[in-house]
């Protein structure tokens, strides 16, 4: 188990990463939906939804590699956003946590999350579930495979593909409709399907 199972093309790392436990602190939690995206024009996946998909910056240069790290932002200027980072050094790629079941740790969450009304909402949605596991901006580049890490990446066994569904991804107003974002459907964890307003509708994009 290591970064290198992600050194991969982004959907194939958003697929390896589903059923994954991911431990901060004393918080265990199992990775149910993620969303892929791809790097900039020079890379073999641009994607123009993507952070890096004009170029590399201070703020998103993490997301260029190694695999295996943090790429941590504030949507709304208020939400940690987790990704985890994939593709070979060098090529921007990252996926996108949306939504997780905890496995471990549940005090701890609930007192993170104390409006949460079941255990399902606790980490559904990547605002949540950055709260959940008290990731904030300062996690940015942590290396999720470095055992002596706060934040760890336990990848179990690659999840059976007929177990996974794909669809388009969230909040975003291009690219709206590849197919990036996969989740196990079996998960009542699993975030609602939510599009972008910015986003074209769909008998538009066709």
């Amino acid at each position: 188990m290591s970064a290198e199972e992600l050194a991969v093309d982004p959907l194939t790392a958003a697929q390896r990463l589903l059923g994954a436990i991911l431990w901060s602190g004393p918080v265990g939690a199992r990775i149910v939906e993620v969303e892929a995206y791809g790097g900039d024009p020079a890379g073999p996946w641009h994607d123009p939804a993507a952070h890096s998909g004009r170029g590399r910056t201070p703020r998103n240069a993490v997301m260029f590699g190694p695999p295996g790290h943090l790429y941590c932002y504030l949507s709304y200027g208020m939400h940690t956003c987790v990704n985890i980072i994939s593709g070979p050094d060098g090529v921007a790629s990252g996926v996108l946590l949306r939504a997780a079941e905890i496995v471990a740790g549940h005090e701890t969450v609930r007192g993170r999350r104390p409006g949460a009304r079941t255990e399902a909402d606790l980490a559904k949605g990547p605002g949540n579930l950055g709260s959940a596991l008290g990731i904030g901006l300062a996690d940015y580049g942590t290396d999720v495979f470095d055992p002596g890490s706060p934040i760890r990446l336990e990848l179990g066994r690659p999840i059976d593909p007929a177990r996974i569904a794909a669809g388009p991804r969230v909040g975003v107003s291009s690219e709206a409709d590849r197919p990036w974002r996969v989740w196990l459907p079996d998960s009542p964890a699993v975030s609602t399907y939510r599009r972008s307003p910015r986003a074209p509708r769909i008998d538009e994009s066709a």
